[in-house]
């Protein structure tokens, strides 16, 4: 729709993307209006089983991207025909 060479679209949404990516990685969160946020989750240490061997297998601390949907999004996703799931 804005009329872009497809190449120079490619570029601007992997632009963005990387963005995304490295404000993740310093540990920023990043809120797109309407559409949702993105944040870090940390997640301590612990000791956890092998489901095999019951063995004690430590598991290190960690970190996951959690997501939280925008308003509008969640309205909109909300207004449409029910799915066949």
């Amino acid at each position: 729709q804005a009329d872009l060479p497809k190449k120079r679209a490619e570029d601007a949404v992997n632009c963005i993307f990387e963005t995304l990516a490295t404000a993740l990685a310093e540990g920023n969160r990043i809120e797109i209006r309407g559409f949702g946020s993105f944040s870090l989750k940390e997640h301590r240490a612990y000791v956890g089983r092998n489901p095999k061997t019951g063995e004690e297998v430590p598991v290190e601390q960690k970190h996951s991207i959690h997501f939280k949907v925008g308003k509008q999004l969640r309205e909109l996703v909300d207004a449409l025909p029910n799915p066949q799931r």
